[in-house]
């Protein structure tokens, strides 16, 4: 009896082993996956800010003052 319960303690390490390996694997990508987001978010951020500096010096339609009746 107590072989049959050490090889099921050994089966179960086992398998806990192999979740614990497989669960860090898919951490790992997810953050390489967040890694590449926080890239692109700060790329767009860039592009966001340097084209609303360049909007910002335009005066359009919504800038001019209206006419005196």
């Amino acid at each position: 009896m107590d072989e049959n319960r050490l090889i099921d303690m050994e089966t179960k390490l086992a398998y806990q082993e192999k979740i614990i390996k497989d669960l860090n694997d898919v951490v790992c990508e997810q953050q390489k996956v967040i890694e590449k987001l926080e890239a692109g978010y700060k790329k767009l951020t860039k592009l966001f800010n340097e084209q609303a500096k360049m909007v910002s010096g335009i005066e359009g339609p919504a800038d001019e003052k209206p006419p005196h009746y």
